[in-house]
């Protein structure tokens, strides 16, 4: 379990600051994106101006490495989690330079539909990691060093530390129960779903594109099931709803200037399952924004957080906070 929650003063920090951002998107009517001569033509996250310089300057090839780095971490944690064992080595394979997983274990679930819903995600996240690697053929980039452990000066702590969910000094460990492991998917999914839907534009073959727009589908399913597995868990454990709302807001101080992103507590006693603009539409992040979460930091840097010796590819350094 976590090891501590909010302190009743945190808690109502969060509130105001929920309540500060959806008034927010009242008044700007959301955030308009368009697509212009091959551009991004979006107010997203803090990396406008990212954006629009890599739908210049990167390929198709590095968006899909990009998008494989990205799904090396997420196969990783869910298979350990679901399995116990992680990807097969010839699935780790390619240009750059190879890391190994740290941590990753499986989780003793208690609740048989959360284990079922870890064994289909990382299903799937196996199956991502496979198409790209065939679609991109020797052009893939190998695995990079990931960190999935449980240790107190983790990647998974230092996110848990940085939200408010646990002290200095002390581990957060998603795989010691369900909650801990929907909470730390939480972290994952959400992310996941904004990076697509950010890359998208920038890729130019229609082919890539119809793929890339499936697996942002099949993202979004994840990310929605496991933000409604929080939601009904918190009916009785209402701190777990207050923690994916302080993951949103650790996630929102690294990636940008604008708030955007969001828990799953919705306002006139209302669930928040699906994070959208005032318009109904997902937000998006550049891959730069991206990478300032994962690396865990809000500067632009080239390693750090999940990814401890960075990521492999084109698109390796985060964007540095507006």
């Amino acid at each position: 379990m976590l090891g501590h929650f909010l302190t009743r003063e945190q808690v109502d920090g969060i509130a105001m600051r929920r309540a500060e951002r959806r008034a927010f998107f009242r008044k700007t009517s959301g955030f308009a994106v368009g697509v212009a001569g091959g551009g991004i033509l979006a107010a997203c996250g803090g990396g406008l101006g990212d954006s629009n310089a890599q739908a210049n300057e990167v390929s198709d090839a590095d968006v899909l490495n990009f998008a494989l780095n990205l799904e090396y971490l997420e196969a990783q944690f869910y298979a350990y989690a679901a399995t116990g064992t992680g990807l097969p080595s010839s699935q780790l394979t390619g240009t750059g330079t190879q890391g190994a997983v740290t941590g990753g274990r499986a989780v003793t679930f208690t609740d048989p539909v959360v284990r079922q819903y870890a064994k289909e995600i990382a299903q799937d996240e196996i199956a991502h990691v496979a198409f790209l690697r065939q679609a991109l053929g020797s052009a893939a980039v190998a695995q990079p060093a990931i960190d999935i452990g449980a240790d107190p000066n983790g990647a998974f702590s230092s996110a848990a530390r940085a939200a408010g969910l646990i002290s200095a000094g002390q581990a957060f460990d998603p795989y010691a129960s369900d909650e801990n492991f929907l909470l730390a998917a939480f972290i994952f999914e959400d992310v996941g779903v904004t990076a697509y839907k950010g890359a998208s534009p920038l890729i130019q073959n229609k082919t890539f594109l119809e793929a890339a727009a499936g697996i942002l589908a099949v993202e979004a399913y994840h990310a929605g099931l496991v933000r409604t597995a929080l939601y009904a868990k918190g009916v009785a454990a209402p701190a777990l709803r207050t923690a994916t709302d302080a993951i949103s807001n650790a996630r929102d101080s690294l990636d940008g200037s604008s708030d955007v992103d969001q828990g799953v507590t919705g306002s006139d006693d209302r669930s928040n399952i699906v994070p959208t603009d005032a318009n109904g539409i997902a937000f998006s992040r550049s891959p730069g924004d991206v990478l300032n979460i994962v690396y865990l930091n809000p500067g632009a840097v080239s390693r750090g957080g999940f990814y401890p010796a960075g990521v492999n590819g084109a698109l390796a350094i985060s964007s540095a906070l507006a």
